[in-house]
C-alpha cells in the first residue's frame, strides 16, 4: 500500500547556517507533513551574524532543476523565495508559467535579517514585471512593502494601503506581514475586495533568522494540504509564531527558529512550555 503525500516544491536560496532559505523551507515542509522539494537558485554564505557572499546558479540549470521534478514528480504548491537576479527570475517565471502549478506562494526576499541586500537593486523592476503576476499569494515583510509600494509604513492602516498597491501590480492575495511593526506582530491580508487582519504576539527575542522563510513554506505547505488562503495564512502564523516562542540558543547574531518544536514535544525529547 503507498502512502500518498502532498509535494511542495521551493525555488529559492541555499543558507549554509541552515536557518534560512532552502534548508528552512524543507525543515517547514517536513514538520507541516507534506513532502519537500529543491531547486537551488543561489548558493548563500551566511551565517547568524552577516552574508559573505552570493553566488547565482546559472538561469540553465535552475530551469532543468524545475524541469526535473514537475516531469517526474510534480508539485501541489511552489514556494519563490530568494531570486537574486533578473536572469534567475526569468528562467522561474518562464517555468511556472509552463507548468502552472495549482498554488504560487512568492516571499520577495530583498534583504536578510541583518540588512544585507539579497535582490539586486537592477532586478527589483524586473520583479515586479515578470514575477511579483505570478503570485496567488504574495508575503513582503514591512521592509519589502514599503519598497514595493514606495509608501513609508508606520500603523496597520498605511500597511493596509501598501497592500492594496501591491495587489494592483498583478498578484492575487498580498499579505504585509508585521515582524518589523512596533507593538504586536499582526499580519494584514488583502485578497482584493477586503482586509482581514491576523494578531501575533510580539515575542522578545533575537532568534528570528529565516522567519520569512519559514511562514512562506508553511503557508504553501497548508494550501497543499487543501486550506483555503485565509486559513492557511492562520496556520502559517501560529506554526512560525511557535517556532520563535521555542528558538534555540544558535549563532551569535540572530539564530534560528525551532521547527520542529512539537514534533520534538511530543517525542518527549522536549518538555512543553
Amino acid at each position: 500500500m503507498r502512502f500518498s503525500m502532498k509535494k511542495v516544491l521551493s525555488i529559492a536560496g541555499s543558507d549554509c547556517s541552515g536557518g534560512a532559505g532552502v534548508q528552512a523551507d524543507l525543515k517547514t515542509f517536513s514538520a507541516l507533513g507534506v513532502f519537500g522539494m529543491s531547486v537551488i537558485v543561489s548558493v548563500v554564505a551566511e551565517n547568524t551574524t552577516r552574508v559573505i557572499g552570493i553566488q547565482d546558479v546559472t538561469p540553465d540549470m535552475v530551469e532543468k532543476q524545475i524541469d526535473a521534478v514537475f516531469e517526474d514528480i510534480g508539485a501541489d504548491a511552489v514556494k519563490v523565495g530568494m531570486l537574486s537576479s533578473a536572469e534567475c527570475m526569468a528562467a522561474t517565471a518562464k517555468k511556472l508559467l509552463f507548468y502552472a502549478p495549482e498554488h504560487v506562494v512568492i516571499d520577495p526576499v530583498m534583504y536578510a535579517k541583518g540588512g544585507a541586500p539579497l535582490m539586486r537593486e537592477d532586478a527589483v523592476s524586473f520583479f515586479v514585471r515578470a514575477v511579483l503576476p505570478l503570485a496567488d499569494v504574495l508575503t513582503p515583510n514591512i521592509p519589502e512593502a514599503e519598497a514595493l509600494a514606495g509608501l513609508k509604513i508606520k500603523n496597520p492602516a498605511d500597511m493596509r494601503k501598501a497592500a492594496e498597491i501591491i495587489h494592483g501590480m498583478g498578484c492575487k492575495n498580498v499579505i504585509v506581514k508585521g515582524g518589523h511593526a512596533a507593538g504586536d506582530a499582526d499580519d494584514v491580508l488583502f485578497d482584493g475586495a477586503r482586509h482581514y487582519s491576523f494578531s501575533g504576539e510580539r515575542i522578545n527575542t533575537q532568534n528570528t533568522h529565516g522567519t520569512g522563510c519559514t511562514y512562506s513554506s508553511a503557508l504553501a505547505a497548508c494550501l497543499a494540504l487543501g486550506h483555503g488562503v485565509r486559513e492557511a495564512a492562520a496556520k502559517a502564523k501560529e506554526y512560525v509564531t511557535d517556532a520563535i516562542r521555542h528558538a534555540p540558543d544558535i549563532g551569535k547574531g540572530h539564530g534560528p527558529v525551532h521547527h520542529f518544536y512539537d514534533l520534538y514535544a511530543k517525542a518527549g525529547v522536549l518538555k512543553r512550555n
